[in-house]
C-alpha cells in the first residue's frame, strides 16, 4: 500500500537534485517547462528512479491515443476527494517527464500519471500501479507509433497477469482485446466514435459486425463485453445502475466519456460518484485546450486535434456557421512527420465556415481542403488569420506543436 516506501537512497536524492536543476535552467532558458530534460538527468544517474519514486503512492495509469490529458486531470481531481495527487498535468508522458512530475509528489497519496501508448507496457513494469486506465486506440503519428494492432498487441502482451485493476472502454474492440488479457477488468461503455480503425478484428483478423452500439466478430466469436459503467446521455450509470448526472465545463461527449470513465476509476478507491464527478466540474481547461483567449481584441477558443479521431471529435464541438474557423498543423517531431492522415479526416464537416489555414504545413492542409471542396484561404500567420476573419468568436483547431505555437503566440 501507499506510504510504506523506504526513504531515497543518496543515489536517488542526488538524481532528483539534479534532475530539478536541469528542469530550472531549461526554464529560465525559456526552453519550456524542463519536465523532460530534468527527468532525462535523473534516469541517467539513477536508471531505477522512476520505480522508487512511485513506490510510496498508489499509481493510476492513463493511456489512450485521446482525451488521456484530459481523464488524468479529470481523475486527478477526483481522487483529491481522498488525499493529495501528483500528476504530470501537463502532458509529459514519457519516462523522462513522468519521472520528473513523481519527483515533486513526495507527500502525495496517489500518483495519477498519463502514459504515452508506447510506453505503457514498460512504465507500469516500473510503477506497480493499482489501476491502468484505457480509453482508445486509433491511428496517429504512423511514422512513429506504427499500427495500431501492434500497438494492441504490446499492450496485451504488457498487461497480461497484472495485478491492476485495468478501467477499460468496452466500445473499442482494440482496446478490449489489449485489456483481456488482464485478470480483473472494469468495463466502461464509453463510446467510440471513430471506428475506421477497428472494422477488422483484433484476434482473427475477421471483418467486425457492428450493429448498433454493439460488436463482434462473426468468425471468432470475440465481442463486446457487457459493461459494469456506462456514459448514458448526460449520466454516468454505476454498477448498481444508478445514474449520476456529469456537470463538466469542459464541452462535447468526448469528455463525457472521460468523466464516465474517471469515476469508474476514482471509484476503485471509495470515492462515490456523486462526489467524484462534483470535484471533476471544477476543470476549466486542460494545458489550454478549451480556453477562449483575446487575441488582437477577438476572442479565440483553443482546441487541439493530433489525428483523425480527435479532429472528428472536435468538429462536433464547435460553434454552427458563420462562426471562422482556423486550422493550423505542422509535422515536426512531436506531431509525427508523416502528414498522410489529413486525407483521413472528413473536413466536409466544416462546410459553411469561413476557414483559414495556417502552421508548418498549411498547403498540405490547404490541398486536402481543396479536395473536400470548401473555401479556404492561407494565411502566413496566426495574426493575418485572426486579422481576416469575419465578427464573431473565432474557433482554433491545431495539432500539437502548432498549439504550442498559438499558445506561446497568444500568451496562454
Amino acid at each position: 500500500m501507499a506510504g510504506n516506501s523506504e526513504p531515497l537512497s543518496p543515489r536517488a536524492k542526488l538524481a532528483v537534485t539534479a534532475g530539478k536543476a536541469a528542469a530550472a535552467v531549461s526554464r529560465a532558458a525559456g526552453r519550456g517547462s524542463g519536465s523532460v530534460i530534468g527527468g532525462r538527468v535523473a534516469l541517467k544517474l539513477d536508471p531505477d528512479l522512476l520505480g522508487r519514486l512511485a513506490q510510496h503512492l498508489d499509481v493510476i495509469l492513463v493511456s489512450a491515443t485521446n482525451g488521456k490529458t484530459t481523464t488524468t486531470r479529470l481523475i486527478a481531481e477526483a481522487l483529491r476527494a481522498s488525499g493529495p495527487v501528483v500528476s504530470n498535468a501537463l502532458g509529459a508522458n514519457m519516462p523522462a517527464g513522468i519521472t520528473s512530475a513523481l519527483a515533486g509528489g513526495s507527500d502525495a497519496k496517489y500518483g495519477v500519471i498519463e502514459v504515452d501508448e508506447k510506453y505503457l507496457a514498460g512504465v507500469a513494469r516500473d510503477t506497480t500501479p493499482k489501476v491502468i486506465a484505457l480509453l482508445n486506440l486509433s491511428r496517429d503519428q504512423l511514422d512513429r507509433a506504427a499500427e495500431t494492432r501492434m500497438l494492441a498487441e504490446k499492450w496485451r502482451e504488457g498487461l497480461a497477469g497484472t495485478k491492476a485493476v485495468v478501467v477499460a472502454n468496452a466500445d473499442d474492440p482494440l482496446v478490449v482485446w489489449a485489456a483481456s488479457s488482464s485478470p480483473n477488468v472494469v468495463w466502461v461503455a464509453a463510446g467510440q466514435e471513430w471506428k475506421d480503425d477497428a472494422w477488422s478484428c483484433p484476434a482473427c483478423g475477421g471483418v467486425m459486425q457492428r450493429p448498433g452500439d454493439d460488436w463482434f466478430c462473426g468468425e471468432c466469436g470475440f465481442r463486446r463485453p457487457a459493461p459494469t459503467w456506462a456514459l448514458s446521455g448526460d449520466h454516468v450509470l454505476d454498477p448498481h445502475g444508478s445514474a449520476w448526472p456529469i456537470h463538466l465545463q469542459l464541452p462535447g461527449r468526448a469528455n463525457k466519456a472521460n468523466a464516465a470513465s474517471s469515476a469508474a476509476v476514482a471509484a476503485v478507491f471509495g470515492v462515490p460518484p456523486q462526489v467524484a464527478l462534483e470535484r471533476m466540474y471544477q476543470v476549466q481547461a486542460v494545458a489550454g485546450r478549451y480556453d477562449v483567449v483575446s487575441f488582437e481584441g477577438r476572442d479565440v477558443r483553443l482546441l487541439l486535434a493530433k489525428n483523425p479521431a480527435g479532429w472528428l471529435e472536435t468538429f462536433s464541438l464547435i460553434d454552427r456557421p458563420p462562426t471562422p474557423v482556423v486550422l493550423s498543423v505542422n509535422a515536426r517531431g512531436a506531431d509525427g512527420t508523416d502528414t498522410s492522415w489529413l486525407w483521413d479526416v472528413d473536413y466536409t464537416r466544416l462546410a459553411g465556415h469561413p476557414i483559414f489555414v495556417i502552421g508548418d504545413r498549411r498547403l498540405d492542409l490547404a490541398v486536402r481542403l481543396e479536395v473536400a471542396g470548401l473555401d479556404f484561404r492561407v494565411c502566413e500567420t496566426l495574426d493575418e488569420a485572426v486579422q481576416l476573419a469575419p465578427p464573431g468568436r473565432i474557433e482554433l483547431i491545431a495539432n500539437y506543436t502548432a498549439f504550442q505555437d498559438v499558445r506561446r503566440r497568444v500568451g496562454n
